[in-house]
This record gives C-alpha cells, sequence and structure tokens, in this order.
C-alpha cells in the first residue's frame, strides 16, 4: 500500500511521461522506401468519467453513490521488418480511482477490465500504486507479437488478440478476452500468449491451429478451427481443449435477403458436473447458443437494427442463486474469466444505431433476462469530433427486483442507474 503523497508523485510522473511522448504520436521512427520496412509508434488517451446511484441495499452497496474515473494511455508500436514479417508492441498505463461504495453491478461493468488478464504465461501486469478501494494504477504489455506470412498462410507467435465468432453483443466461442455486454470501450481486446499458424487449403477455406499458453497447462488451450466460404454462408469449425474442458463448436453467418445471421453453438465436457441438467440432458456437458440477425432499413441515413439471443449453460438458472455460487471457487473463476457473459441462462439484447450527422452516431442497447423479466436500457451518443478527438455519452437504466440484504431477487436489478462520458485522443 503506498501514502497518498506517493501515489500522488507517482501519477505526476505517469502524467509527465504521457506529455513527454506527445511530440512522439504518430510518429514515423523510421522508413525505407526501397525495401518498405517501417517503423511508427501511435498514441492514445482516453479520459473516462462513470456515474452510479446504486440499488438500495446497503449488504452490497454501502453508499448510494459512486463515482469512478478512468484513464488510459497507450502506446502502440508497429513495425515492419521485411516484406513477409511484421511486429507489434502496445505498453498501456491504466489509472482507476472511485469513491466507496460497493463492486459493479452484476450486469456487468461498462468500463474496461482492470484485473490481470488470463491466458498468459506470465502476466507482465504490474501495479504501481494502490490506496484500499479508492486508487490503483497499473501498467502492462499488451502486444508483443511477430507474424510471418507465407504463400501458405501465416504464423502469428506472442501476446496478441484473439477473438472468436460472429455474436456482437453476446457469444458462444469468444473464449479467451469477451466483452462484457454492456462494455463501452471495445477497442483493444486483452491481449493473450498464443501461437496461431494459419494453412490455406484453398482460396475459399482454411485451417488453423492456435495454441494458447498460461503459467500451467490446465491454464492452456490447444484448439483447431477450420473454416471456409460456399456462396454467402461462411462457416467455421472450432475442435480442442480450452483450460481444463474440452471444447467442440459450430459457427455460422449468411446473407438472407438484406439481413446477415449469424449463429454460434459451443459444447464443453466439464470436469466438474452441473447441478441441473444441460439442454442435451447431460451433466459433464455445457452447451453455449448464440442466434442474432441484423439489418439496415432505408430510414433517413440508414438505421442499422441487431437482435441476438444468447443461451449461457454456465449461467445460473435463477439470480437468487448467485450469493450462494460466488462462493464456489469454480463458478467465480468461470465467471470472472468471462465463460459466461451473462449471469443468468437466458438472455436477449436489441441494438439499434442510427448516424445523425456525418460526425454523430446515435445508439440503443436493449439487455434482457428471459427468466425473471429484468433488464437494461442504454441510450448513446458518439461524437466524433476532429481525426484525432472522439466523445462517447451512455447511460444505463435497469429494472427489475432489486437486492435484499444482499441476496440478489433478478439478474438486472443489482446493476445501478449510471453516466459514462470517455473523451479518446488519437495521435
Amino acid at each position: 500500500m503506498c501514502t497518498n503523497t506517493a501515489i500522488r508523485i507517482r501519477l505526476v510522473g505517469c502524467v509527465l511521461l504521457v506529455c513527454a511522448g506527445i511530440p512522439a504520436w504518430s510518429l514515423e521512427l523510421w522508413h525505407d522506401p526501397d525495401t518498405g520496412r517501417y517503423g511508427e509508434l501511435q498514441t492514445t488517451l482516453k479520459l473516462t468519467g462513470h456515474g452510479d446511484y446504486n440499488p438500495d441495499d446497503a449488504w452490497l452497496f454501502p453508499k448510494r453513490y459512486r463515482l469512478t474515473g478512468l484513464a488510459r494511455a497507450r502506446l502502440d508500436l508497429t513495425m515492419r521488418l521485411s516484406d513477409s514479417v511484421t511486429a507489434e508492441v502496445a505498453y498501456e498505463h491504466r489509472a482507476r480511482h472511485n469513491t466507496p461504495g460497493g463492486a459493479a453491478g452484476m450486469g456487468g461493468d461498462a468500463l474496461a477490465a482492470f484485473a490481470p488478464a488470463p491466458w498468459r504465461i506470465a502476466t507482465l501486469d504490474w501495479q504501481l500504486a494502490r490506496d484500499r478501494e479508492r486508487f490503483a494504477w497499473r501498467h502492462e504489455i499488451d502486444r508483443a507479437r511477430v507474424q510471418i506470412r507465407r504463400d501458405w498462410g501465416t504464423i502469428t507467435a506472442g501476446r496478441q488478440a484473439i477473438g472468436f465468432g460472429r455474436g456482437m453483443i453476446f457469444s458462444a466461442v469468444d473464449v479467451f478476452a469477451p466483452f462484457s455486454p454492456v462494455e463501452v470501450d471495445r477497442e483493444w481486446r486483452r491481449g493473450v500468449d498464443a501461437l496461431r499458424i494459419e494453412y490455406q487449403t484453398t482460396a475459399l477455406s482454411s485451417l488453423e491451429m492456435v495454441a494458447v499458453f498460461g503459467n500451467r497447462w490446465d491454464a492452456s488451450a490447444l484448439l483447431a478451427r477450420f473454416r471456409g466460404y460456399v456462396g454467402e454462408i461462411d462457416g467455421e469449425i472450432i475442435v480442442g481443449k480450452r483450460g481444463r474442458d474440452a471444447m467442440f463448436a459450430l459457427v455460422m453467418s449468411a446473407v438472407v435477403g438484406d439481413a446477415a445471421v449469424h449463429g454460434e453453438l459451443a459444447f464443453f465436457h466439464t470436469p466438474e458436473r452441473r447441478a441441473d441438467a444441460g439442454l442435451f440432458g447431460g451433466k459433464r456437458v455445457t452447451e453455449k447458443l448464440v442466434l442474432g440477425a441484423s439489418h439496415t432499413f432505408d430510414v433517413g441515413r440508414g438505421l442499422t437494427v441487431l437482435g441476438e439471443y444468447h443461451y449461457s449453460g454456465f449461467g445460473l438458472k435463477n439470480a437468487g442463486d448467485a450469493t450462494r455460487r460466488f462462493r464456489d471457487r469454480q463458478f467465480v473463476e468461470r465467471y470472472m474469466r468471462g465463460d459466461s457473459q451473462i449471469l443468468g441462462q437466458h438472455g436477449m439484447a436489441l441494438q439499434a444505431s442510427y448516424p445523425i450527422t456525418d460526425t454523430v452516431t446515435g445508439g440503443f442497447l436493449l439487455l434482457g433476462s428471459l427468466r425473471d423479466g429484468s433488464g437494461l436500457a442504454s441510450p448513446s451518443l458518439t461524437w466524433i469530433a476532429s481525426q484525432t478527438t472522439t466523445m462517447a455519452f451512455h447511460a444505463f437504466v435497469p429494472w427489475g427486483a432489486s437486492p435484499r440484504r444482499g441476496r440478489l431477487r433478478s439478474e438486472y436489478g443489482a446493476s445501478p442507474r449510471s453516466v459514462l462520458a470517455q473523451v479518446s485522443l488519437y495521435f
């Protein structure tokens, strides 16, 4: 634990470090026109303010109000070392300050993940300062990868972002660093330590081997993914081991008329037995399913609407069981790493976006539990103020039975009413 003075000194040092990098933002470190080799450094600064009005349950939320500030400064170095070799390194500082008032709602956290990421041999994530629950300052190496391109495919080794699936809000197969359904900033997926080898079997199909490494075998993964196109249909098969689970998944997307449809179905054979049977009756096989469709309607500048349904066998049948299940270490571990993006088992999402002007886009997200009728509505507004500045505003309005004496009575009833504002600077 650091004293307040030490925290201030270190924070000032961080600000000075970022400011010192300003002249180097979007800096071309080198460029050889004869060989095409180059090195480029880009810097991004994100400042986020988030205010919560918590449910009236002193067991979970000692205070009704909670304010959170988050600052992220990221340096991305991209290098082309030859015609076939590229490399990327990303280094990031994250500082978070909040007033006491309880944890984030069970509906998910709108802010970027702050805890050290799983699926890494070594976290390379260090704490610079912490003041109990009020302040934390971390920095990490989030990317460190090399990619080699050959006529037959690509090899990518090192810390990298891996995202599977077609889902926009939910996912059944995004098994390494999934976003929360309400997470606002999705620009950077957390990096994992991996080796990916993709072989182009035909012009329209490929076979990929993905090895993701943790600090032990049961925290690592080995997956094979076959992907191919047939007309307007894009499909893939995923099979292998993820952590202690065996995994098999089918993914599909297609164009039907003027709409785009997608689906994901995944099966996980787990070492622990489920308390209840899954969709197909098994107690050691857990299923996840996503079905969705999107369409852009010819209204004004174009209204895009997306709908998704999600079944998660890793979720709870009843939100009231959460108090008991969060004493189970295995359940908490799965929930924290995103095995279930929702607390319950049956969820739906409806998202709409509309470009009000060339620089302003309005959005609306509706999440709901099909089990207890609770939900969350989130209107948003994004303004691209300039080539280097973007501003985003979000509000979150949940409904449903609120918790009582620390016991949840609905999935989204424990989520606070909140507002969020974010400024992103790109240079």
